[in-house]
């Protein structure tokens, strides 16, 4: 006896198709991306945990110097750890004195 499969599947290209259209007029096509992004960010954390792995990567391990600086809006690209530190401390002192 043959038995028709009565329901479609997530197998389906159809359906795949009509899912995909859903969730782009749902959330709009600017913020799949950064979704898609936080979605593989979160698996790589999940994996690292899962490992036992609980270090933090060098890339995400920010210099205090360079992070305060940046959140002063000096610019840190392509400049020693001795200039950033002095642009801190010449912009640092020009807002006390302006105050």
């Amino acid at each position: 006896m043959y038995l028709a499969r009565d329901s479609m599947g997530f197998d389906d290209p159809v359906v795949i198709m009509l899912i995909l259209g859903v969730v782009v007029l749902l959330f709009g096509a600017g913020r799949i991306p950064g979704f898609a992004r936080s979605l593989g960010q979160a698996r790589r954390e999940f994996d690292k945990a899962a490992k036992g792995n609980f270090d933090p990567d060098p890339a995400e391990v920010q210099d205090p110097l360079i992070e305060a600086a940046q959140k002063e809006g000096i610019d840190t690209r392509g400049k020693t750890k001795q200039e950033i530190a002095s642009a801190l401390s010449w912009k640092l002192n020009k807002n006390d004195i302006g105050q």
